[in-house]
């Protein structure tokens, strides 16, 4: 009780303070709960988006569960999920490379430049991937040709086709690949993008965790003769695990969520024949080219549940020891 008389006074002799609070909290409330609210009714409806809408009960969410497409869906987030874990390793070590540069000049111009390319828009780095992998005049076939590794990838897809490991034969010596116009390069071509794979926010995370890392832990270690690769296996990689975590639910949130990426290289449709179909871009497919507003809101609010399900799952399991 005598907290809650200490609170209450707080806020009497500091509301002036308080109402400052409240346009940030009113925009919020607009922009964000109000949309997430009026989401969660729509998906009881049979609504186009617009004026027309049918209360159907939790027709959408059986449509849901059912449909072939996204159970199609979410094996292809399955696929992607696991090859950004593998993408997650090429930011640690980055980061614990910077972290290990002496100078502390040379550590502050390395950090400086991951974070120069933050300033350039997102819409720009995915159209220069969509222009990377242009069948014609992009710079990945022109690379293969020029390397002669594109015979080597000819070689290998006829000898799988032979073995009955692979189904039809995808890379043709007379024909350029078609990154994004071939059903069975499609997912491939998601996974390379971003090559090198290192995550301009997920280095910063890490280097944070790092920079965290007292120096006497560090002199211990080389008095006792630690080598490179076990200060990283023994001090680095579990005084960064809370770091780690963090970038593994930010990793759950975009997997799911995100389309940006697909929508821009592979149109609405998820490229041919829907083979990079992901919840998020099927969600968007349902609203704004079908006109099925309240179906996609169903969708929406069974991924926020996946999203909060797994959020839980990797916080209540993944430990980090302190």
């Amino acid at each position: 009780m005598a907290r809650q008389a200490v609170r209450l006074r707080q806020i009497r002799s500091h509301w002036p303070l308080y109402l400052l609070l409240l346009p940030a909290l009113g925009l919020i409330a607009t922009f964000m709960y109000v949309p997430a609210a009026t989401g969660i009714l729509h998906s009881f409806y049979r609504w186009d988006g617009d004026e027309l809408a049918t209360y159907i009960g939790t027709d959408n969410f059986t449509k849901a569960f059912t449909d072939p497409t996204i159970r199609h869906a979410f094996s292809i987030v399955a696929i992607l999920f696991v090859a950004n874990l593998f993408k997650m390793i090429p930011s640690i070590i980055t980061a614990v490379v910077i972290h290990r540069v002496i100078s502390d000049r040379a550590r502050y111009i390395y950090r400086l430049l991951f974070v120069v390319p933050m300033v350039i828009p997102g819409m720009v780095v995915l159209l220069i991937w969509k222009f990377f992998y242009n069948p014609v005049v992009g710079l990945l076939n022109s690379f293969l040709t020029a390397t002669h590794l594109l015979n080597v990838l000819v070689s290998v897809n006829g000898w799988l086709v032979n073995v009955h490991l692979a189904d039809k034969a995808t890379f043709m010596a007379d024909r350029s690949p078609a990154w994004l116009g071939d059903s069975s390069l499609v997912i491939p071509a998601l996974i390379f993008w971003g090559f090198p794979w290192i995550g301009i926010i997920g280095v910063l995370i890490y280097l944070s965790g790092l920079e965290k890392i007292p120096k006497s832990v560090y002199e211990c270690a080389e008095l006792d003769g630690v080598g490179w690769f076990r200060k990283f296996v023994y001090i680095e990689l579990p005084l960064i695990a809370t770091q780690v975590r963090i970038n593994l639910v930010l990793l759950i949130i975009g997997v799911l969520s995100d389309y940006g990426l697909i929508l821009v290289l592979l149109d609405s449709s998820g490229g041919p024949g829907g083979a990079a179909m992901v919840p998020g871009l099927y969600m968007y497919y349902n609203a704004f080219v079908k006109r099925e507003a309240g179906y996609a809101c169903a969708i929406g609010i069974l991924l926020f549940f996946i999203i909060l399900g797994l959020t839980f799952i990797n916080n209540k399991f993944v430990r980090v020891e302190k």
